[in-house]
């Protein structure tokens, strides 16, 4: 089919934006810039890199994301204020395209909360949009829980926002309220009534409380909307977004009834999406639609004679059309660095010289531990490679632990907290607790853990365990992951990954509250 116009569809993805937004997802600066990288490289139209008032932080981000964007048009997100509006100019305005999203709650329940009537926020749309617009060619305006607003304010709010000078409606369904067929009726609705609709993007940014979020939005897509908001993974606040992987190869797998292009190369998706997965800490569930580790696994003997005889009768994907291997080779201690490259080129990871130098290192002391190294594990590897940072405020420099058959557990541990070398001795009730108490000592903090979990990678007895910690300090989720052969370093490493995460999102707090202070 010849792409126009009227068949293209924009993918706008807001991985690190709403999906940052995920309890215990946060990113550090340079994860965000490497991810923005990856996203712009794949297609992606518009990135929505961050909430630049958010914090200092988050500025930093949004501005360098837009100095290094080549091809994707980087949005900042901003309130319907001047304040916010201006700060994300200041942040995407070195693009060689920016783009200002700004919003405000039209439904009753949030007019309640920003105590605006209907024409004081019919007031406060016209002129935040026309701000925004004086500023920048390429504004998006959303009012936020769409689809619980009455219809006739809806078309009222969509045609002032089209009038300020809007160049993309995005109509959310912020808490993941409606149903496919009111999805597809609210975009054809909008379409018919609002003045000047057709002049202009038509998107949709919908969440997965009820497992719909996919369905909504394609559903959107054939009744008109021409923008898709989606994360990664469908990374996002409580059940997540609308995952980009899904979206788009469900357009391509289906364009007999979806006719549909996008720009996306999607043999970068499983690359990104086991990248996003280790820098936020969100392992991909086993049978997560297109990038789960069971999605082209066949263990039922029919279906396993099915694919020896033809592949198409049990898989309507191909594995390479997402950027995945097809084969699970071996590796040893004896390969080398070209075959390592290969193996993970061919797992979607391309790696520059000096990553592939500080990996190889850590894949030859994996090889000396296991005699096999299969996918799972050099997966596994890259995850522990994303995570590692060597600037991090804490990090495990040496651990032994003692056990008994009596008494409790003992665990001594060096860490490296602000550049110095601490050790203590700390025992516990097994030697994971033993571990923990000892991290606490070092860097005592009032976090709770709220969950710890193991899974094997691969089998054997000298499988290497990923370790998953979750903790939990004011209303806030921070997550950690690491993997080793060793499944009490695994966890140290786990827990300390967390807290790291704690420690950087309590250093933005402070730098932000420092900037209103000064401000």
């Amino acid at each position: 089919m010849t792409e126009s116009k009227q068949d293209r569809v924009l993918i706008f993805d807001t991985t690190l934006r709403d999906g940052e937004q995920s309890p215990g997802a946060t990113m550090s600066h340079s994860e965000k810039l490497e991810i923005a990288s990856l996203l712009d490289e794949m297609g992606v139209d518009i990135i929505e890199a961050g909430f630049p008032i958010a914090s200092e932080g988050d500025f930093q981000a949004v501005s360098e994301i837009a100095k290094n964007a080549r091809n994707a048009v980087i949005c900042g997100l901003a309130r319907a204020n001047l304040g916010d509006i201006d700060r994300a100019w200041e942040a995407v305005k070195h693009a060689p395209q920016g783009r200002i999203h700004t919003f405000i709650g039209t439904s009753p329940l949030h007019r309640d909360i920003t105590a605006l009537d209907m024409d004081g926020m019919v007031a406060r749309i016209h002129d935040t949009v026309t701000h925004a617009r004086n500023l920048c060619d390429d504004v998006q305006w959303s009012p936020m829980d769409a689809t619980r607003t009455e219809h006739d304010f809806l078309c009222r709010v969509v045609e002032t926002a089209i009038k300020a000078g809007a160049t993309t409606i995005n109509i959310p369904d912020t808490v993941g309220y409606t149903y496919p067929r009111e999805s597809a009726e609210l975009i054809r609705m909008l379409l018919e009534r609002v003045p000047g609709a057709d002049a202009i993007t038509f998107a949709t940014h919908c969440h997965n409380d009820l497992g719909m979020a996919t369905a909504n939005a394609l559903a959107a897509v054939e009744a008109g909307a021409r923008q898709v908001e989606c994360t990664i993974n469908g990374l996002g606040e409580r059940a997540g977004n609308t995952a980009l992987e899904e979206v788009v190869m469900a357009l391509r797998v289906r364009g007999d009834i979806l006719p549909y292009a996008t720009g996306i190369d999607t043999t970068k998706i499983m690359g990104l999406s086991r990248m996003v997965a280790a820098v936020s800490g969100f392992p991909v569930q086993y049978n997560k639609a297109v990038v789960g580790k069971n999605a082209f696994a066949h263990e039922s003997g029919i279906h396993q004679d099915g694919m020896l005889k033809n592949k198409e009768t049990f898989e309507i994907m191909r594995p390479e059309d997402i950027g995945l291997a097809a084969t699970n080779l071996v590796m040893g201690k004896h390969s080398g660095r070209a075959a390592l490259r290969a193996k993970l080129s061919e797992l979607g990871y391309e790696l520059g010289d000096n990553q592939l130098k500080d990996v190889f290192v850590r894949f030859k002391a994996l090889a000396d531990r296991k005699k096999e190294v299969y996918d799972d594990d050099l997966i596994a590897l890259m995850a522990e490679t994303s995570l590692s940072d060597e600037d991090a405020y804490l990090q495990v420099k040496r651990l032994r632990v003692i056990c008994g058959t009596e008494g409790p557990q003992e665990a001594e541990l060096t860490m490296r907290i602000g550049g110095v070398e601490r050790f203590v001795d700390a025992t516990g009730d097994g030697p994971v607790d033993a571990t923990f108490n000892a991290v606490k000592m070092l860097h005592p903090h009032e976090a709770r853990l709220e969950l710890y979990q193991v899974h094997a990678v691969t089998e054997g007895t000298d499988a290497q365990a990923t370790v998953s910690v979750r903790l939990a300090l004011d209303g806030v989720v921070y997550s950690g992951q690491s993997s080793d052969t060793d499944t009490v370093v695994a966890s140290a490493k786990a827990y300390v990954n967390a807290l790291n995460r704690l420690v950087m999102h309590q250093h933005r707090g402070n730098l932000s509250a420092l900037m209103s202070s000064a401000g």
